[in-house]
């Protein structure tokens, strides 16, 4: 009988020998392809300084190559990616070994650190034997078996601590690890996989999935999706929460109801646990802008284009990576990765790859005049125009054109025809229901009002833009900003709600998302910063929250007036607030 995950997970303590220049940050499981390749196995970040970069990765390869010979993993691989002060350092393991994968590593590490340090290191072939210990307790023999049955039948196999299936949706069947079946016990005739499309990128992620979903709805199929907010399948919400990880998409897969399933798939879930499935159809990146940077060896846009990229690896064999041809970090990263089978899409017939795709034949999605067309390989073929998407704000909301045609060009590649696309997006609205947090609007005081969940300059400077085609008497803006980014990062989001050029800015607390900084702090930062952009201190209003904020700006609204409110949290509070307007 498999031992119960919660007694292996701290089965050994490996001393790890550390210095103020060479720490060990963190060691995590990753069950599937990621950033460093496309196997599962365990990952160690290690920051150093001083130290040489090469002979550091040189004593990795050599001391992991020495701790999986040992313990009879010959077949498995190392391999390092460095980055500025540190390297990521991981080998791979099998999918039932994923915890002594974790003390594998750290063994490895130990050796490591104890030659750069001069320690004395501990006898191996005791570490060895005890690794070989906890290996023995964690070994799944079924699981393996049926792994590599469900590889041989061309179907999905998905595994987490407590449950393993096979097949996606309606064509799974799932069991708990603990009482797994011989693979002769298996009705492999009725196990199949659904069509499943992966969306990554900095912004635009979510509305995709939702728009995509919608249209495959409009399809009549029995669409689901995981995503930041919640996962859905149909009219029915599963869970509510961030579910943008690996584990998200195991309850959505495992639904048997599911028809057609569409992933957002967040930059923290590809690094924690790499991507949730192999056996994709579809995989989209709408754009890559700085966000989160300095997690897990992250440090630049260039090495984030390198994540968000990685859904590629995810994709089945005959799998088509959709690319937004506007955005030159995708471009240049696409240019490194080996696929040939990439559908592009541009707000301009002229981008070069749109051009190429026209001259090869390669299908592809752009705007022209008004419309937003595809290319079959053939012919070009008018989908909609933009005036019937309500998402686009009439054309104003450039960026959800480029949403819709990253959802044109998903929904072909899974096979949905173009009335079913024209229905999903000219019926998609831009409201709390079908995308809440997302450019919803309401009508107050005679004022238009709008509400998104904009975070990073990339997103605000994009909502910004639209709401500039918009006539208004007067502008307001809501900020906030979450504790655990930089000064810099902070001034920066403001100056550029300032591309709006507001008469008013509302600085509001964030009271969740403090994290590590004093009441008041982020809000007196983004005080001195609108000064510094021209504004009065009379017009930058400070309040304790951002349903707090919202209400002064409400006392304060008149007709003509408009207001950009980026709530970060208190979403639905705000909503219910406004609501009473209606």
């Amino acid at each position: 009988m498999v031992e119960a995950i919660e007694y292996i997970e701290d089965a050994l303590t490996i001393p790890i020998p550390s210095s103020g220049t060479l720490v060990l940050d963190d060691c995590r499981r990753l069950t599937g392809p990621g950033l460093l390749w496309n196997e599962a196995g365990a990952v160690l970040d290690v920051f150093f300084q001083g130290h040489d970069t090469e002979r550091l990765v040189k004593l990795w390869q050599i001391k992991a190559r020495c701790v999986l010979d040992g313990i009879g993993w010959q077949g498995e691989k190392v391999i390092a990616r460095t980055f500025e002060g540190g390297a990521n350092l991981a080998i791979s393991a099998p999918m039932d070994q994923l915890y002594s994968a974790i003390f594998a590593v750290q063994t490895a590490w130990h050796f490591v650190a104890s030659s750069i340090l001069s320690t004395e290191p501990g006898n191996f072939d005791k570490m060895i034997d005890d690794l070989k210990g906890v290996m023995a307790r964690e070994a799944n023999q079924e699981l393996i078996q049926l792994i590599d049955a469900a590889q041989t039948h061309g179907v999905e196999a998905l595994a987490d601590d407590d449950n393993f299936s096979i097949g996606h949706g309606k064509g799974s069947i799932t069991w708990p690890v603990s009482k797994l079946p011989k693979t002769g016990e298996v009705a492999w005739e009725n196990v199949s996989n659904v069509p499943v499309a992966l969306i990554t990128g900095t912004n635009g992620k979510t509305t995709t999935t939702r728009l995509s979903s919608s249209i495959a709805a409009a399809s009549g199929l029995v669409s689901g999706l995981t995503s930041t907010d919640f996962i859905q399948i149909g009219d029915d919400i599963l869970e509510r929460g961030d579910y943008s990880g690996p584990g998200g998409a195991r309850i959505l897969l495992r639904d048997q109801r599911l028809e057609i399933a569409f992933l957002e798939v967040a930059r923290g879930g590809i690094l924690r646990r790499g991507l949730p499935l192999r056996l994709a159809q579809a995989a989209l990146v709408t754009n890559v802008a700085a966000d989160h940077l300095g997690q897990f060896g992250v440090n630049t846009v260039e090495e984030l284009a390198q994540v968000k990229i990685a859904v590629h690896r995810a994709l089945a064999n005959d799998g088509i990576l959709v690319l937004n041809a506007d955005d030159p970090y995708i471009v240049t990263e696409a240019e490194r990765i080996e696929t040939n089978n990439i559908w592009w899409f541009s707000l301009d017939r002229s981008t070069s790859q749109i051009s190429q795709a026209l001259e090869s034949g390669s299908c592809a999605a752009w705007l022209e005049d008004s419309s937003l067309v595809f290319f079959d390989g053939k012919n070009e073929i008018e989908i909609i125009d933009i005036a019937n998407i309500p998402l686009t704000l009439n054309g104003a909301a450039r960026y959800n054109i480029r949403n819709a045609l990253g959802a044109l060009c998903l929904s072909r590649t899974l096979g949905i025809g173009d009335e079913a696309i024209r229905q999903g997006l000219s019926e998609f609205q831009n409201d709390p229901r079908n995308n809440p947090g997302r450019c919803n609007e309401f009508l107050v005081k005679g004022a238009r009002v709008f509400v998104d969940f904009a975070h990073n300059p990339h997103s605000i400077s994009a909502v910004a833009q639209a709401m500039l085609e918009i006539p208004a008497k007067r502008k307001f803006v809501l900020l906030g900003h979450a504790g655990d980014r930089s000064d810099q990062d902070i001034r920066d989001v403001t100056k550029t709600a300032f591309s709006l050029k507001p008469d008013f800015v509302v600085a509001a607390e964030l009271q969740d998302y403090l994290r590590g900084r004093e009441w008041g702090e982020i809000t007196d930062m983004i005080r001195k910063e609108c000064l510094v952009q021209g504004l009065s201190d009379d017009h930058v209003i400070l309040a304790n929250s951002p349903t707090e904020g919202v209400a002064r700006i409400i006392d304060l609204l008149e007709p003509g007036d408009l207001a950009l409110l980026l709530v970060l949290s208190e979403r639905d509070k705000v909503f219910e607030l406004l609501e009473r307007f209606q």
